[in-house]
């Protein structure tokens, strides 16, 4: 998973808006007013995995092969330090609504792409919106995938 992980994140830094790319170790917990990171950002973190087995590879360690399938999450976040309501200037809502054109990046850069040799594509299957009252903006996208003889 480690791989995984780090192409990901190799992926998602040739996003130029995106001034922070890692692993999700807590960084917008317990934080506020100043986590430890820049903005926009991506964290990036295993949602969970399921394993089954599928057979046996004496040649292999371990012998029992399986195949993993789980969800990938990302939180997407940026503060949001301007309102968008109807009669802002249009610069300020354009500032304010960049989070989406940045959940739009990182989309057109995961969605259906292998992550590693034995992983299946990367399939969206979730966005949500995290409560937060401290001026960042942060929404968690999740994908699935399979990953085959591990």
């Amino acid at each position: 998973m480690k791989v995984v992980l780090q192409n990901i994140q190799t992926i998602l830094s040739s996003i130029p808006e995106l001034k922070y790319i890692d692993e999700d170790w807590g960084q917008l917990d317990d934080y506020s007013p100043n986590p430890p990171t820049q903005f926009p950002l991506v964290l990036i973190d295993i949602g969970s995995l399921q394993y089954s087995d599928i057979s046996k590879d004496r040649s292999a360690t371990p012998v029992n092969r399986q195949m993993a399938t789980g969800t990938i999450v990302l939180s997407i976040a940026n503060l949001k330090l301007t309102n968008t309501s109807f009669k802002a200037p249009q610069m300020q809502k354009d500032q304010a609504w960049s989070i989406w054109d940045i959940l739009e990046n990182v989309h057109k850069k995961l969605h259906g792409v292998s992550v590693e040799g034995s992983a299946g594509a990367m399939m969206r299957t979730n966005l949500r919106k995290v409560k937060r009252d401290d001026g960042i903006q942060e929404y968690e996208v999740t994908y699935t995938v399979g990953i085959t003889n591990v």
